[in-house]
């Protein structure tokens, strides 16, 4: 990534692959989104149309594919965690080369995942703070006032990173490379497990939940911050709680967006990820195993 217009993959481009696809191609950036073909040709004739407060309302040409047929700078992985093995098919390491593999996944456990079947250099997870739907395909709307990306990647080297950051940031998002891996993936799952897992299982927004259920989400948080300070991540179950009171009463996970849609959700690996966690340090996480039990257990006909 030696030029300052890169060639970057977007696999996955809804809701979130949409957005950072639109901004990096409005950039000057080439940009490569990877999908079914019936979204691929619809991307290829329209391009994607963005309605943003924060940057906009503009669309842009992209180009579109089913496949990887050659290398890139860098390949963002904006699909969920139910699809992700389906979707890697899209990007064969043969084809990807050097380039860096940019996954924007909830959970902990996918970079060990994606370090098995790419080099370990090239894995370089990202977080991101952001709603952003796909309304149809190639249509965008980004609902927050902000877009933050925190890019990180123990095994990659910084200046792949510094590189990739600056090109996002300048796109559109406050971006910033952070120097443990390990914390930004804690920091991350210790405030969303807690939302993702209350709000869908009781089919509240955050403002109901934190009111009428307001005992369970602060025995919820004490005990992801347990296990995210025995991996030397963030603790603050306080701070934590008093973020969430700063937020929109009708604030609504992604998790339960997808239960309302009848989607798949990543339960697994959000739930089950902090159980697996939380079972190799010896803590006991009792309310979250009940939610994951609940959440997974089918509803009677």
């Amino acid at each position: 990534m030696a030029n300052n217009e890169l060639t970057v993959a977007v696999l996955g481009p809804g809701g979130v692959g949409g957005l950072l696809a639109a901004l990096l191609s409005r950039a000057g950036h080439r940009v490569i989104c990877l999908a079914g073909a019936e979204t691929a040709d619809t991307l290829r004739t329209n391009g994607i149309q963005v309605h943003s407060a924060r940057y906009g309302d503009f669309t842009v040409p992209v180009e579109a594919d089913t496949e990887l047929r050659e290398p890139v700078d860098a390949c963002l992985i904006t699909v969920k965690a139910t699809t992700l093995d389906a979707a890697l098919t899209r990007v064969p390491a043969k084809t990807l080369g050097d380039g860096l593999l940019v996954p924007f996944l909830n959970g902990v456990e996918h970079p060990a995942h994606l370090r098995a079947r790419y080099r370990p250099t090239q894995v370089a997870p990202a977080i991101i703070r952001v709603e952003s739907t796909r309304t149809a395909p190639g249509v965008i709307e980004h609902g927050s006032p902000f877009a933050e990306i925190d890019l990180t990647g123990d095994p990659v080297p910084r200046e792949r990173l510094d590189t990739l950051a600056a090109a996002l940031h300048a796109a559109g998002p406050a971006t910033q490379v952070l120097p443990d891996e390990t914390a930004a993936l804690w920091a991350k799952m210790t405030f969303l497990a807690p939302l993702a897992l209350l709000t869908t299982r009781y089919a509240l927004p955050l403002g109901d939940v934190r009111t009428r259920h307001r005992e369970e989400l602060t025995a919820l948080l004490e005990e992801t911050a347990a296990v995210s300070r025995s991996y030397g991540g963030p603790s603050d179950a306080a701070g934590a709680l008093a973020r969430y009171d700063t937020f929109p009463p009708q604030t609504k996970s992604s998790m339960q967006r997808d239960a309302e849609a009848g989607r798949p959700l990543e339960l697994d690996a959000i739930g089950g990820a902090l159980l697996r966690a939380a079972e190799r340090q010896g803590i006991a996480v009792p309310v979250t195993a009940r939610l994951v039990r609940e959440l997974g257990t089918p509803s009677p006909n």
